[in-house]
């Protein structure tokens, strides 16, 4: 979609269109309140004053729109399938063990109970070991700087998928 569509499609479309970057509520309908967007930085800047300006419930909701990695056949299937996305990403995905996966999934599992929501990371480019030893370094962190650590990770991931909106 380009940046003049993206300013002409109804406000119902935009927000559903916003809402696949982030699911927070209250961040989308802002943004699209915002448009129309002179220029991509334009966008990004609104999105990143938007983004400063939630609160944790906000960030609880943007979490919720990420797909729960708990259990061991979910994650083989989220490997699988970045296999398929990118031809680049395939040689990091064959190299995450059964064992590794199973540690992601328990470590998964030991953050959720310990901070009330999934483990979010900017996972683009990163190995099953390198999600596991990102997820192990934040565990014994306490739950302020985890949600601040797991929001920042939520805004990378966002400015993504604008990006991906865009091209």
């Amino acid at each position: 979609m380009k940046l003049e569509e993206l300013n002409n499609v109804s406000i119902k479309t935009l927000e559903d269109k916003f809402s696949q970057c982030c699911a927070s509520s209250n961040w989308y309908k802002n943004l699209a309140s915002r448009r129309p967007f002179n220029s991509i930085e334009s966008l990004n800047q609104a999105a990143d004053e938007i983004w400063a300006q939630c609160k944790e419930e906000d960030y609880l909701q943007a979490f919720s729109g990420h797909p729960k990695i708990g259990d061991v056949d979910s994650l083989a299937k989220k490997f699988n399938a970045t296999k398929k996305w990118a031809g680049n990403e395939q040689q990091l995905v064959e190299q995450a063990s059964m064992e590794t996966i199973n540690a992601l999934a328990k470590g998964n599992s030991d953050y959720e109970i310990k901070f009330g929501f999934i483990f979010i990371v900017f996972a683009t480019g990163k190995t099953a070991e390198q999600m596991l030893n990102l997820l192990l370094k934040r565990l014994p962190n306490n739950r302020k700087e985890e949600l601040l650590i797991a929001a920042a990770e939520q805004h990378k991931i966002t400015k993504l998928r604008i990006q991906k909106l865009l091209s």
